[in-house]
């Protein structure tokens, strides 16, 4: 008998994701907003009833879709506040990083670029709810950091909240750029560093 849960277990499971990947595929063309849940079990092969089984609507599947989405940030954002090194190297891999991470996600950071302001209110709670966890995890890595003697907890949410929001925009660019030129990529990657030396240089001198 448990084996046989398991069974129908593993297929629902199986059934969930299939309906996620092909909702985030609809969404390369098309902002949730728009997206109807027969379009997404048409593209999985199920009827539309089924979708109510794993989802209570598509705003619903558009937060599991944030979760997944910035879960699949969560390791760049983590390994390049704990990096070794100095302000400059630590800068130049971010930026590596955040090239890679687009080349691996570029569905995922598309789909929170575009749903980040977009017109589903629960979407748009999440990102900004995950995008506040990620800040809150940056500030405790910064908090180890030498520079931050003296540094109160506000002000390095502030800064945290800065390198969280500059990582963000440089991975759109960078999804922009990616079909572009090599010049085009390469621009972006010049000037997503000179924005985190900004930050890294204000970090230097601030005064609360």
């Amino acid at each position: 008998m448990s084996h046989t849960l398991g069974i129908r277990q593993a297929q629902k499971q199986k059934t969930r994701q299939a309906l996620m990947d092909a909702a985030l595929g609809l969404l390369e063309e098309q902002s949730l907003s728009s997206l109807g849940l027969r379009e997404v079990t048409r593209a999985v092969g199920v009827a539309p009833t089924a979708f109510y089984r794993h989802f209570r609507s598509t705003a619903d599947l558009g937060v599991e879709l944030v979760q997944e989405a910035l879960g699949s940030l969560h390791p760049m954002i983590e390994s390049t506040v704990t990096a070794e090194g100095d302000s400059d190297e630590r800068i130049v891999r971010t930026v590596e990083l955040i090239a890679r991470h687009v080349d691996a996600y570029p569905a995922h950071v598309r789909f929170i670029a575009r749903e980040r302001h977009g017109g589903v209110q629960p979407v748009r709670e999440e990102i900004q709810r995950q995008l506040a966890r990620f800040a809150e995890e940056v500030t405790d890595a910064l908090a180890g950091h030498p520079e931050s003697a003296g540094w109160s907890r506000e002000d390095l949410l502030m800064l945290a909240g800065l390198y969280v929001d500059q990582m963000l925009a440089s991975a759109c660019q960078f999804l922009e750029a990616r079909e572009g030129p090599a010049e085009e990529r390469e621009q972006v990657a010049r000037m997503a560093a000179q924005r985190l030396r900004l930050i890294s240089i204000g970090r230097h001198h601030w005064k609360s």
